[in-house]
């Protein structure tokens, strides 16, 4: 091989690399990206959607008071056989999964004897709840937005009149059934009334 060729051959291999580098300089210069201080992604969350303090308020569950006076027993108890595989209603009926619902209406919450209350109904209980005809119709409808941890894995009754009768025909199983609510009384004057049945 000539020296001459040999000097075209380093020639072009040395343009080549000159290239090169040239277009990697302007291409850095042209398309240089900072490298952030923090990996991954900020998230932004929009603050207005829930209430003032950020936190998502509860569904607001409807009034069941107004539906009961014109709630269908007879309806109600075919409801209750969604949910006869876990309860029973008669008087000294045996617990099974779930306990005996006989005299439920304004009894206070987990306090049916001879049965063991998951924790969270325990807590729930603790500040003396009683299953009023509003606590009643909230855990019907989804137990675990009433009582988060719940060991009740029915799912609930999406529809209020379904609710409201199942409630008719619980009220029913009692000797002395509670006194049914005024269908105009607000959720607090109700419970305030229950308790003093209870006294």
């Amino acid at each position: 091989m000539s020296s001459s060729n040999l000097n075209t051959y380093a020639g072009t291999l040395l343009g080549g690399v000159f290239i090169m580098m040239t277009v990697g300089i302007l291409g850095e210069a042209i398309f240089h990206t900072e490298t952030p201080e923090q990996a991954g992604f900020a998230i932004v969350v929009d603050e207005s959607a829930g209430s003032d303090t950020g936190v998502a308020e509860a569904p607001e569950v409807e009034l069941i008071a107004p539906l009961l006076a014109s709630a269908d027993v007879d309806k109600g108890a075919s409801v209750f056989k969604k949910c006869q595989a876990c309860h029973t209603t008669e008087e000294g009926g045996a617990n099974k999964v779930g306990p005996n619902l006989w005299d439920i209406v304004n009894r206070p919450v987990a306090a049916h004897e001879g049965f063991k209350y998951s924790g969270a109904m325990t807590e729930f209980a603790a500040n003396g709840a009683v299953w009023d005809y509003e606590h009643l119709n909230e855990f019907i409808k989804k137990p675990k937005n009433l009582v988060p941890g719940t060991a009740m894995g029915f799912a609930g009754l999406s529809k209020i009149d379904d609710r409201a009768n199942l409630i008719a025909y619980l009220r029913t199983m009692s000797a002395n059934p509670a006194p049914l609510p005024d269908p105009n009384a607000a959720p607090a004057d109700e419970a305030a009334s229950a308790e003093g049945a209870a006294e």
